[in-house]
């Protein structure tokens, strides 16, 4: 058969509308819904560290960045949170797993991690490209809060933002500021090591070190005042 050009023509029109119906599919999601009964033996799952149930279930019956009704986290954040390493595993390496999904009071999988002070899930989700830099509440916020040094050397070899400021309904905390409130010390002097700033104050007009005496952290309050680079 010869191909003339309006027959070239044609062929290419229809295969970008195949491809843009297809796309439309995709975007989309699956065309079915988890049951709510499905929705609670997923989670059931994810708490109880069954991965092998996680790993049926998901991208079948049950989205993988399915929010839990009760808790209001999806399925990773919850799996880092109970210490679910198997089910963390199983949905890192599932392709549908959002790194950045939100629980609905804005925890991502990381902060998780950080606040729970588990290293080898922040190293995990790092690798895997979670974001280290966010609006708002960040990883490092949460590792400074928790004392995690080693959690918060690695988002600070990342390039994560040191002054980063929460929102200003939470007072805009500095991780710094978190530290100095929480009684962690060498968490707090990391961060002045690495470059954070102590004069910045939060919504009260304090710094971290006025935060630091308030809570009755004197030691660290001392520490952040007497600091020279």
């Amino acid at each position: 058969m010869i191909l003339t050009r309006r027959t070239i023509r044609r062929t290419i029109l229809r295969s970008c509308l195949l491809a843009a119906t297809l796309g439309a599919g995709l975007a989309a999601g699956p065309a079915w819904a988890a049951t709510p009964g499905q929705i609670a033996a997923f989670f059931r799952a994810v708490q109880l560290d069954d991965a092998r149930t996680v790993s049926r279930m998901v991208g079948k019956e049950v989205n993988a960045n399915e929010i839990n009704p009760i808790g209001g986290e999806p399925a990773l954040v919850l799996a880092v949170r109970e210490d679910a390493m198997n089910v963390f595993r199983a949905l890192l390496a599932h392709p549908g797993t959002d790194l950045e999904a939100r629980a609905m009071n804005g925890n991502t999988a990381l902060m998780m991690a950080a606040f729970k002070r588990n290293t080898p899930a922040a190293v995990a989700l790092l690798e895997k490209g979670a974001k280290v830099n966010r609006a708002g509440w960040t990883p490092l916020h949460y590792a400074a809060a928790s004392g995690s040094d080693e959690i918060a050397r690695l988002l600070i070899a990342r390039k994560a933002k040191l002054d980063a400021t929460s929102p200003r309904a939470s007072g805009a905390y500095t991780p710094l500021m978190m530290a100095a409130r929480e009684g962690q010390p060498s968490v707090a002097q990391l961060l002045l090591e690495a470059g954070a700033d102590p004069r910045r104050k939060n919504t009260e007009g304090l710094t971290a070190a006025q935060i630091a005496e308030r809570a009755g952290q004197t030691t660290i309050a001392a520490a952040i005042s007497g600091f020279k680079r």
